[in-house]
């Protein structure tokens, strides 16, 4: 195993309890955390999913794979049905989730995720489709305003957009260091000590990868793979993502009648899901001091029911 450490890692284990001959999806491999653990708590089997094909490359490595208990596919989370269908697996016990982008390619300045590195303007989480560079070099004004106030809720969208055009008329953005000293001369300093890049690098590795709507693909495929009884663990670490988590399993786990009172009675659709946690796990004091990235996680947990 590589020091990468996933957050909320206890928790994540604990609430999908894994059991001796259950089979345990982790659509967000990584570098392995979740998937290590849940096979060190039980005689059990992990598939791991992650579009990076690093991340599967080094998932290779370890023993678990060798014995059998641990499946490698490279893809997006978001196809978890399709996978586990061509991997012919009934259904699972547990589905982990961990949302964004993983530290190992934060910490890869030539993949492009962050601006504490120079590197070229990528952010891809896989090794194909459009770049950041493409989007910065190809939206309109208006169109890149949008990404960045949506993706980054950043209230200084128009005037970092206006910036990012002025800029490319003179030379091609292609690195990180160049995009971020664009925005921060465009937002100036600011109060909070954040830095002024972070929520448009944000949005543009949210555009580029397809995040939210990977969110939204993810959670129907969880729904679609579990068991009733099986359990769904999802980590996120920023609102526009726990927004939709929680909006997702607040809605599937109440009953909603059918059809109109003016027409015969439609059948009611059961809930599909059970909260575990009415209100998000979050890291403990000494996680906080132990891994800074851990301050805005937030876990949710549901379990599937029989309907």
């Amino acid at each position: 195993m590589s020091d990468h450490v996933p957050v909320l890692l206890q928790e994540v284990v604990a609430a999908l309890a894994p059991r001796a001959g259950g089979i345990y999806l982790d659509g967000t491999f990584g570098r392995g955390g979740y998937a290590s653990a849940l096979l060190a708590a039980a005689p059990c089997r992990v598939v791991g999913i992650d579009r990076d094909p690093a991340a599967i490359a080094f998932g290779r490595s370890l023993p678990a794979v060798a014995e059998g208990r641990l499946t490698l596919v490279e893809g997006c989370f978001g196809a978890m049905a399709d996978i586990a269908r061509d991997l012919a697996l009934p259904a699972v016990d547990g589905v982990a989730l961990d949302l964004g982008v993983s530290s190992p390619q934060l910490d890869q300045a030539e993949r492009g995720f962050s601006f504490r590195a120079d590197g070229p303007l990528d952010m891809r989480m896989g090794q194909h489709g459009t770049t950041a560079a493409d989007l910065v070099a190809e939206l309109s004004e208006g169109d890149l305003a949008d990404v960045i106030y949506q993706f980054g809720e950043e209230r200084f969208s128009r005037r970092i957009a206006r910036a990012i055009v002025a800029a490319r008329q003179q030379q091609p953005i292609l690195t990180t260091l160049m995009l971020a000293e664009i925005v921060r001369r465009a937002v100036g300093r600011t109060s909070d000590g954040i830095d002024p890049a972070t929520r448009t690098f944000q949005a543009l590795r949210i555009a580029v990868n397809d995040e939210l709507g990977e969110v939204d693909r993810g959670l129907a495929g969880a729904e679609a793979v579990l068991a009733p009884g099986g359990r769904l663990a999802v980590v996120s670490f920023h609102s526009l993502e726990d927004r939709r988590v929680k909006t997702f399993l607040a809605e599937r786990s109440q009953e909603h009648a059918g059809g109109s009172r003016h027409l015969p009675a439609a059948p009611v659709r059961r809930p599909t899901f059970r909260l575990v946690t009415r209100k998000p796990i979050t890291a403990s004091p000494g996680e906080l001091a132990a891994n800074p990235r851990s301050r805005s996680a937030k876990l949710r947990v549901a379990e599937r029911r029989a309907a």
